[in-house]
């Protein structure tokens, strides 16, 4: 029989083997016949389907928290990770234990090995998510799509309401290099006769999405406004509040028994948790944390950098993959920083140093370089005024890189762990 290992490290490493030798193929089919030949488990638990440029991670948390208050065990699968692969993975408030992992990669490669299906990285994880939660005798799971949505492996499910967040750019090189296109995909997860619940989006996207849940007759809503602006959101940003209306009209489209009381909807809001977004650490030098990573994300992040950082000098910490749309990321920085180290959070991936360095510079901004996330932010935690501010943006991979030595300083291995409490690194 195969296997991917015996430890929880092993297994990680065969995993990310997998990533690098098959990369993206995105279809269904590979997911689909491997779930079947393990007794179909996602058709054991209701969910909620999320896809989105932007958004759908924190609208993933707030109806997470939301169904969480209301007493229905409820699973959350998201990616990528920041810090551990095992946040990927939970059941109520908890990352799944490395026990487990070992022992779901091995089953589904072993699984798939049966019938000759090659898996893509994703594809193992996914299913992995869909076994655990059906073990574990989840009611309700909250599940984001990887990438698009229409071939992602998460589109196997038959959710009980569909979610798209935003439509921007991101991701071209799979989904297309117009909004139309775009949206297409995304709208992928649009089921027959199933609500579908979007943000405000942009017009060419809007008439892709409107035509399709009117081809599924799915009654669709568009999320403008949360209403009560004396709603407490536990997450930062006035674009969070976006994000909270999305998540508020699609909780009141849930059918029986998955109904949840107004006082459920306030409280999941109010106790949300979503690191790396707007993540404020430290006051004094400030520190801030954000995993914006596309235009559309930067932006957001600029416009609330007046708001949390007031007078201060900020201090970029910057990392960023050289297949995004990287130059209208350091144009909108430029505006609210003073001053940029940048580094290599992913360095198969990311974009040449020099070259980002020398894009900042042609803006005015007093650019370094360190290749080595850890030692740049040392450097700059260590060098900036008490006054001023550190913000590390750009990639996912450098806001996990950050969190993973803030942990390390403070004795703690997960940002999820319910048996320890949540840490304040993670709000």
């Amino acid at each position: 029989m195969i296997s991917l290992g015996n430890t929880y490290t092993e297994v990680l490493r065969a995993l990310y083997a997998l990533e690098a030798r098959r990369g993206m193929d995105l279809t269904l089919g590979r997911t689909r016949t491997v779930l079947e030949a393990l007794g179909n488990p996602q058709n054991r638990f209701a969910s909620i389907h999320i896809a989105g440029t932007n958004g759908k991670g924190s609208v993933a948390a707030m109806l997470h928290a939301m169904a969480l208050a209301a007493g229905f065990k409820t699973a959350l699968y998201t990616s990528p990770h920041l810090v551990n692969f095992t946040e990927r993975i939970r059941v109520g408030w908890s990352e799944v234990d490395e026990a487990s992992i070992v022992m779901l990669a091995n089953e589904v490669v072993a699984a798939a090995s049966d019938i000759n299906v090659d898996l893509t990285f994703f594809e193992v994880t996914t299913i992995m998510a869909f076994l655990q939660f059906a073990r574990s005798g989840v009611e309700l799971a909250v599940v984001e799509t990887g990438l698009g949505g229409r071939f992602d492996a998460t589109n196997v499910i038959d959710p009980v309401v569909s979610i798209i967040t935003s439509i921007g750019f991101d991701h071209e090189e799979f989904l297309g290099t117009d909004l139309a296109s775009i949206a297409f995909e995304k709208s992928g997860i649009i089921k027959t006769r199933r609500p579908v619940v979007t943000g405000v989006l942009p017009e060419a996207a809007r008439m892709v999405v409107e035509d399709i849940a009117i081809q599924h007759q799915a009654p669709l809503v568009v999320a403008k406004d949360l209403g009560d602006h004396d709603v407490p959101v536990a997450l930062r940003g006035l674009y969070q509040r976006s994000n909270a209306a999305i998540a508020t009209v699609a909780a009141g489209l849930l059918p029986s028994p998955w109904q949840l009381a107004v006082s459920d909807i306030r409280a999941g809001l109010a106790s949300a948790v979503w690191p790396g977004r707007l993540a404020i650490i430290e006051r004094e030098p400030l520190l801030i944390l954000d995993g914006a990573h596309n235009p559309d994300g930067v932006a957001q992040l600029c416009a609330e950098v007046p708001r949390l950082a007031g007078q201060r000098r900020l201090h970029l910490l910057f990392s960023v993959m050289r297949d995004k749309r990287w130059r209208e990321m350091v144009a909108a920085l430029a505006g609210v920083v003073s001053s940029v180290t940048v580094t290599s959070a992913s360095p198969n991936r990311a974009a040449d140093v020099d070259e980002v360095a020398r894009a900042f510079a042609s803006k005015g901004i007093a650019a370094a370089t360190e290749r080595d996330p850890a030692v740049a932010f040392r450097h700059l935690s260590a060098s900036v005024d008490r006054h001023d501010g550190i913000l590390v943006a750009g990639s996912l991979f450098l806001v996990g890189a950050i969190y993973r030595l803030l942990l390390k300083d403070i004795g703690r291995e997960r940002l999820f762990d319910a048996a320890h409490g949540l840490h304040p690194l993670v709000c």
